[in-house]
């Protein structure tokens, strides 16, 4: 059989694996940081690590080019933004992960770079952007909006770099390189790991010469990934094509059913993925609700087999979000506890 013609489930659980007679059937943890004199690798932070790349092999494939794993998600944005020259051009959406957006105004107030945010759903403010940018921050569903952006349009017209954050839909629902992006960055913390016990962060470069860059702006501030948490990621990928169609289908069952809800102004759902946001009329009504949930945990996180809640508008960086939007990162409980829990808690 032909690799190139299995499908991203396929990849999810083939891609990365060791091949041969008496390989094992999962890549191991090699808990190394130096190696034996001689080869190719020598040390790890510029070499790699066998674990780390047999990660990168499969999320290379799933996405369809060159990948790269950091020790976190901002990692990848730190690598990108320093293959910008000083004075670049940057635009970012307002609706979107806060930790991108700080790291950039960062840049900003301290005359690294120029950024622009834009809404995420003005299309054609992002392409009047993408003839003068030279790189183009996308993410699409947004955090914690989930507005989705028209990447393929965006990115034909675009005369600098390309990058998307593909956190939210993962490989299995949408390809950014194949609709013209040039860099993909995933925070692989959230639902490639799936279960809220790692840090870590990828990017998959459509360029080979790209991807080096990536690599060494990686190796030059250390932010290689440990050797555990790219074992984990690894594992948690192989079950990704079954818990995001688990969670999907609940998330979509959900999300009709909070719409109908009388004390629920707005849902946000794009239609597929397990996360879904939904308004109350302020925060204080907000805040009531995530107290009082039982079975779902209110924290700073998502894309894990539990169910999770946050009021986005408290953090730093967050507060023109709406005040009472609630983000919900649906997970694999039984969908009508998931609503017993919903329900009681909004009265």
């Amino acid at each position: 059989m032909d690799v190139n013609d299995w499908s991203p489930r396929t990849l999810a659980i083939a891609a990365g694996r060791p091949q041969g007679p008496g390989e094992p059937m999962n890549a191991p943890i090699v808990p190394a940081s130096a190696f034996g004199a001689g080869a190719d690798r020598a040390y790890a932070r510029g070499d790699g690590n066998p674990t780390w790349e047999a990660l990168e092999e499969a999320i290379g494939a799933l996405e369809g080019g060159h990948a790269t794993a950091f020790a976190s998600g901002m990692a990848t944005l730190s690598a990108v933004v320093d293959l910008l020259p000083v004075g670049a051009k940057v635009a970012v959406p307002t609706f979107s992960y806060n930790g991108s957006r700080g790291l950039l105004a960062h840049a900003h107030r301290s005359g690294r770079l120029v950024v622009t945010e834009i809404a995420p759903t003005n299309t054609a403010a992002w392409l009047a952007a993408a003839e003068v940018a030279d790189l183009l921050w996308l993410e699409s569903p947004t955090n914690p909006t989930l507005d989705v952006m028209e990447i393929g349009k965006i990115a034909a017209a675009a005369t600098g770099r390309v990058a998307v954050d593909n956190t939210f839909s993962t490989p299995l629902g949408q390809r950014p390189l194949a609709l013209g992006a040039d860099i993909v960055v995933h925070s692989a913390t959230k639902m490639i790991g799936g279960h809220s016990d790692l840090l870590l962060g990828l990017t998959v470069a459509a360029d080979e010469e790209v991807a080096r860059e990536l690599r060494a702006a990686r190796t030059r501030v250390g932010a290689t990934p440990g050797v555990l948490e790219s074992w984990l990621a690894l594992r948690g990928l192989r079950t990704l094509p079954v818990r995001l169609a688990e969670q999907s289908r609940t998330a979509a069952l959900l999300a009709s059913r909070l719409s109908e809800h009388p004390a629920v102004t707005l849902v946000r759902y794009p239609g597929s993925g397990m996360m879904v946001a939904f308004e109350l009329p302020d925060a204080e009504a907000a805040d009531k609700v995530c107290a009082s949930l039982q079975l779902i945990r209110s924290a700073t996180s998502l894309g894990g087999v539990e169910s999770l809640v946050e009021r986005r508008a408290w953090l730093p960086g967050d507060e023109h979000v709406p005040a009472g939007l609630i983000r919900f990162s649906v997970g694999l409980e039984d969908p009508e506890d998931l609503w017993r829990d919903l329900a009681g808690a909004l009265g």
